[in-house]
């Protein structure tokens, strides 16, 4: 669901044509008659397995109790955090007591950490405004900076603004499209200004940026999230601020002027040491053949990262224990990978693909989960090429004819299947996300509401049994997904 492939078009601090994939194919295979004898036999062989694993995985509630242990015993968890290293460290052993073959790899991941923060209008009417530093913010010079407001809609009409934006605050109001099941969330029509909105204005002469919060829903919190710095521009404090007060500072500007105050008190660290955490479920006679299923175990320093991303790496260990207590084994090896630092550096990513880079030809499926442990839909699939996504999606769909039980029945193409899984790409791994109902994913995604009671045992535990029947199909059926 976030993708920091954008990044590299930052580089130049221009307006980057960043617009959210619409998904090219789309089918509800409720009623899905399998092409082929392939497909057939594919959903004949393992009909019975796929309904013994979603009877167990549905009235479990193991993925819970994790997600319970993860989120109120330690919290949230950014990187170079104490919190993230209990957390490697607790989810290390839990899947031994789960009785699975586990260890972590070394990662070094960058330290940011945030301080104090606050913000106000000063003028033309004094109140507070319900602000957060973006990720990767410089700290304000001591005693903050005060400052006129200006406001913008897109980048181009940043440009329009000229010598306007120079010693100002810039405040890029966007407005993040709800939800729609076709597109999703819209939130790549709109992250990109709190990627590269801070160098765009300071390339213009700006002391510092807003962005309106990147939801389509708002109770006054703010949302945060990475932002990235361009070379050769001067690095100028950024944060969000709540939607009302995006809409309350544009208001107020169409009126006359407007001056804010607002302090950042962020350090960049050096890095430090961190892991990937990997439990396996070693396969029985084609053990060197991996199926990896992840999600990452960081998460931003708010809330207690429950949807972003504890229901993800939590599934995952449930899927292997689920496995276990029902005594599958597949011919290949199932691997979960908790991995560190998709929020702000991917580092771990990439590590795990350059560390197993001599498995990656082996490596049959790479699937990852970081929407919520919402109500599970189905898949979304990317391959390297056209063809190979079309070979993927067509035995996908028929592997989710096998989840009509749970209505997670539903297949979509994708250019990218998630942020963890995508440096294995390039080595022709093919690429699964797991679909979920995400209407109010983004209503709490990078805030202090990101809780635990946004969460629903029953919903996540149908996510563990989606998972669990296509990592075991893909693990076990004869060839990979992506055969010709």
């Amino acid at each position: 669901m976030k993708s920091f492939a954008m990044l590299a078009v930052l580089a130049a601090c221009e307006a980057p044509a960043v617009v959210a994939p619409t998904p090219a194919w789309i089918a509800d295979t409720s009623t899905f008659t399998p092409g082929g004898q392939e497909s057939a036999a594919l959903v004949d062989q393992y009909r019975g397995v796929a309904d013994k694993i979603i009877a167990y995985a549905h009235a479990d509630r193991g993925a819970y109790a994790k997600l319970s242990t993860l989120t109120d015993t330690i919290g949230h968890r950014l990187a170079g955090s104490p919190e993230l290293d209990k957390a490697i460290a607790w989810a290390a052993q839990a899947m031994k007591d789960d009785g699975l073959d586990v260890h972590t790899e070394k990662v070094m991941v960058p330290h940011w950490v945030r301080g104090a923060e606050s913000g106000a209008i000063l003028t033309p009417t004094a109140r507070s405004l319900h602000l957060i530093g973006l990720g990767g913010s410089v700290a304000t010079p001591k005693g903050g900076i005060t400052a006129p407001v200006v406001v913008v809609h897109s980048f181009e009409e940043l440009a329009k603004k000229g010598e306007a934006v120079k010693g100002a605050i810039v405040l890029y109001d966007v407005a993040m499209p709800a939800y729609t099941d076709a597109d999703g969330a819209g939130y790549g029509t709109v992250v990109r200004y709190r990627f590269g909105g801070p160098s765009a204005a300071a390339k213009l002469g700006a002391v510092g940026a807003f962005v309106r919060s990147v939801t389509a829903h708002s109770l006054s919190t703010p949302h945060t999230g990475s932002t990235a710095y361009a070379d050769n521009v001067p690095k100028i404090p950024a944060a969000a601020v709540s939607v009302e007060d995006a809409e309350l500072l544009d208001r107020l500007s169409q009126r006359g002027p407007v001056t804010v105050h607002f302090e950042l008190d962020e350090q960049q660290l050096p890095d430090v040491e961190s892991a990937n955490v990997i439990g396996e479920l070693r396969g029985s006679d084609k053990p060197d053949e991996v199926v990896v299923i992840g999600g990452h175990i960081d998460s931003w320093d708010v809330g207690q990262g429950a949807s972003d991303d504890g229901t993800g790496i939590t599934m995952m260990m449930e899927v292997l224990r689920v496995m276990k207590q029902l005594h599958l084994q597949p011919h290949r090896t199932i691997r979960a990978v908790l991995f560190v630092n998709e929020e702000n550096g991917v580092r771990g990513a990439k590590a795990y693909a350059e560390a197993h880079k001599d498995e990656l030809p082996k490596t049959v499926m790479a699937l990852e989960s970081d929407s919520g442990g919402f109500a599970p839909q189905g898949f979304h699939v990317a391959g390297v090429d056209k063809d190979a996504t079309a070979r993927i999606t067509n035995r996908v769909a028929a592997i989710a004819t096998l989840l009509g039980a749970i209505r997670a029945t539903r297949v979509r193409s994708s250019d990218e299947a998630g942020t963890d899984v995508d440096p294995m790409k390039a080595a022709g791994v093919p690429q699964v996300g797991l679909w979920v109902d995400g209407r109010h994913y983004f209503d709490y995604h990078h805030t202090d509401a990101d809780t635990l009671d946004k969460v629903d045992p029953q919903e996540l535990a149908d996510c563990v049994a989606t998972v669990a029947v296509i990592a075991y199909i893909a693990a076990d059926m004869p060839d990979r997904l992506d055969a010709k």
